[in-house]
């Protein structure tokens, strides 16, 4: 039978090779390449094991065709966004680049899945799970709620229609953000209307969050290592209001530093420690 730990394992198994990728300072090519084939790879094996075991009742087939199939499956139409989208942009730099991306991102905009089934789309993002069963059990479907033809030619035994439209907000929340650190990495995204103080802003160095952020994001405590360090960068800069550059190669400089390389997490761990022996 299919247990939830297999799959939970395995796409444990996917963030680590994304982390080392980047931290390879792998170029987005290459590592979109090195994704792809890797990815397909998860989806073929999750398709054979699904065929060959089943499931060991509705709430785990549940759990994989909305949590688990259309994260990979969400990442895989994410990287080959990335792979078509770098081999085709014009050299780096300048209006031209700009203008491409700007483009890239427009057309993004204007195929917004999220149109294919508005209900379905709020039903999603708001983390019900009342109509689980009739989403996201395999033959389901009503056909007229059908829209895209893709459906007819899914193999139903290991698909839903609605575990692939979970993949593709996926690589749409994915290639959105992508597509805004390569327009100007120095502007800070705005995820929402999130209710934050005017005056909360980072008073330490930006090397400082730089470093806090990477070690948020190799530790995997947020979003259970889902979360891409790029998205988290993102996030914090929008949350404190702040530029942060280019954090890929800030921290490679990092690594070349002489003596103690975690000059912030050391400073945070002292500082606690210090708080905790005045409390006692």
């Amino acid at each position: 039978m299919v247990r939830s730990a297999i799959f939970n394992k395995i796409l444990s198994e996917i963030n680590i090779k994304e982390q080392d990728l980047l931290l390879d300072d792998t170029s987005l090519i290459e590592q979109s390449c090195m994704m792809i084939g890797l990815l397909q790879e998860v989806l073929i094996g999750f398709k054979e094991q699904v065929h060959t075991d089943g499931f060991v009742d509705t709430s785990q087939e549940i759990e994989f065709f909305k949590e688990v199939k259309p994260v990979v499956l969400g990442k895989l139409i994410y990287y080959n966004n990335v792979y078509r989208i770098e081999t085709t942009c014009p050299v780096r730099g300048g209006k031209l680049y700009r203008n491409y991306f700007e483009g890239q991102l427009k057309l993004l905009k204007q195929n917004n899945v999220s149109k294919l089934d508005m209900d379905f789309y709020r039903y999603y993002r708001s983390g019900r799970t009342d109509k689980d069963a009739e989403y996201f059990l395999r033959e389901q479907v009503h056909l007229a709620t059908v829209l895209d033809s893709f459906y007819f030619e899914m193999d139903k035994k290991y698909s839903t229609y609605y575990d692939h439209l979970v993949a593709r907000f996926i690589a749409q929340d994915y290639t959105y953000n992508y597509l805004l650190s390569r327009i100007d990495p120095e502007i800070p995204v705005n995820f929402g209307s999130q209710d934050i103080p005017d005056d909360l802003q980072w008073t330490g160095t930006k090397n400082a969050l730089i470093e806090l952020i990477y070690a948020l994001y190799i530790s995997g405590v947020l979003s259970h290592g889902k979360i891409g360090v790029r998205k988290m960068s993102l996030i914090f800069q929008n949350l404190f209001k702040i530029s942060l550059g280019d954090i890929h190669h800030a921290f490679h400089r990092m690594k070349d530093r002489s003596g103690k390389r975690t000059l912030f997490i050391d400073q945070l761990k002292d500082s606690l420690e210090q708080y905790m022996d005045k409390s006692l």
